[in-house]
């Protein structure tokens, strides 16, 4: 009995000197409380996210906050407080964890049996088990590229936060601007109606005249309340869009130098805007990614047709008399070549190549539609700035004419009336131009400001992402 005794403190003590450290679970509730009134404290104020800018930026700040948030600064504030950032470094995290699992490496078993019928038989056995076919390799490639898959899901999130921003900024100047045109229209108006009252006055118009004025009048005030409300809507979904409340973003004060010259149609080569596309979209990438997964998890399934062994020592005690024994299992592929897991996986494998190809399919289709919409908003653009600069010189001409004595400052004021339609839709076709412009950046997830452009020519290696966008 004393080598059985001694056999048991053996394997005990290798049980205990294998195994790794435990982990412990360690609690973390939610507080809906705590977080609700976390969200409502967010602002552009806040000192964590001034050392994220500086980070990303490679300098300080200063002064903080900044006199002007421009889609930049706003953008790289979304990506310090958008939750949707948070989930998709979640499953990154995930994603990255998983490779752990893959790659670990199957444990020992350790068996100890008693002796039945006879207290004095006693057996022990240690065995490892050993993976053929080099399985755990597939299982590792298989993780590999479903990691970089949820990363580049990571960036396509980012890229949309930044989409968003970028639409809610446009939307919000649009708000800014329609409101400053239709001011401008009001005093207008006035001003031709205290003119059409004089005339009425003194018998030169009749009464329809003043009241057709008056209606006009009546509906630029309408528009005017309607563009006032407005303003704060956009504002407020700007905020969300960032992820802090409206009142995070009070006393900020947002900029966009570049709003009134959006990039030339010309500048923008159909075919390099489509290669930016198929090799920079990062579903595209994601999808490849994906592809590469499923084709690792076929060769996985491949490799299980090849059995696995176990082998290892073992030690047996009949009474006075010890054996000690080497053991080997395996399991025979008599009945099942894994043939079902194979199909299983050529399938899949199948389907990540067609939503391969369909991704890119949809991409290309996506870029050329951008681009020519782009295109057909900028020369409308230019056409309109044309008949602007036309409209400028007929109200010179009829201002040097009323200073003259001979015009009046009612047809002066007709012409100005003229120039606000004037400025109103070429205003319009600005805003065009830049949601089709955001949605050409979309099609291939590239900056196309001015200042970027030059990176679209043969030499460069590609568009500047949203991380390493100038600031405006």
């Amino acid at each position: 009995m004393n080598v059985s005794k001694r056999v048991v403190g053996i394997g005990a003590i290798f049980l205990i000197a294998g195994c790794a450290p435990v982990q412990r679970y360690r609690p973390s509730p939610l507080a809906p409380a705590e977080t609700a009134s976390s969200l409502a404290a967010r602002s552009l104020n806040d000192p964590g996210l001034r050392r994220f800018i500086e980070q990303n930026l490679g300098h300080e700040l200063n002064p903080w906050p900044p006199q002007a948030w421009d889609l930049h600064m706003l953008t790289l504030a979304a990506f310090y407080f958008n939750p949707a950032l948070d989930a998709a470094r979640a499953r990154a995290a995930a994603a990255e964890a998983a490779m752990v699992t893959a790659g670990a490496r199957p444990n020992p078993t350790v068996s100890l049996s008693p002796g039945i019928p006879s207290p004095y038989l006693l057996g022990f056995n240690f065995e490892v088990p050993i993976e053929t076919a080099g399985k755990r390799g597939y299982r590792l490639e298989e993780a590999r590229n479903l990691s970089e898959a949820a990363k580049f899901g990571l960036a396509e999130t980012a890229w949309k936060v930044r989409s968003g921003v970028r639409t809610a900024l446009l939307d919000h100047f649009t708000a800014v601007r329609k409101l400053a045109l239709l001011r401008s229209e009001q005093e207008m108006r006035s001003l031709q109606i205290r003119l059409l009252t004089q005339r009425l006055q003194v018998g030169d118009i009749a009464r329809p005249e003043l009241e057709a004025g008056r209606l006009a009048l009546l509906n630029t005030q309408l528009a005017l309340q309607a563009a006032e409300s407005r303003i704060a809507v956009t504002r407020a979904v700007l905020a969300a869009t960032v992820g802090i409340p409206v009142s995070g973003m009070e006393n900020a004060q947002l900029s966009w130098s570049d709003f009134e010259q959006p990039p030339a149609a010309q500048t923008l080569s159909p075919s390099l805007v489509q290669r930016q596309a198929v090799l920079n979209r990062l579903d595209v990438r994601r999808a490849l990614s994906e592809y590469a997964a499923a084709e690792a998890a076929l060769q996985l399934e491949i490799a299980k047709q090849y059995p696995d062994f176990q082998i290892g020592p073992g030690y047996q005690l009949e009474e006075r008399n010890s054996f000690f024994t080497v053991g080997l299992a395996v399991t025979l592929p008599i009945r099942s070549r894994n043939q079902g897991p194979i199909a299983e996986a050529e399938a899949r494998r199948k389907e990540a190549a067609a939503r391969f190809l369909s991704t890119q399919a949809q991409v290309i289709a996506q870029s050329e539609g951008a681009l020519a919409r782009y295109q057909a908003a900028f020369s409308e653009l230019e056409a309109r700035e044309s008949l602007t600069k036309l409209q400028g010189e007929r109200e010179q001409m009829i201002t040097r004419a009323v200073q003259i004595g001979e015009s009046d400052r009612l047809t002066l004021n007709d012409v100005m009336l003229e120039r606000s339609a004037v400025a109103q839709a070429w205003f319009g076709a600005l805003v065009r131009a830049q949601q089709a412009l955001g949605e050409l950046e979309d099609a291939v997830e590239r900056s196309l400001e001015p200042g970027d452009i030059p990176e679209l020519t043969p030499q460069s290696p590609g568009l500047k992402g949203p991380a390493k966008e100038a600031s405006r």
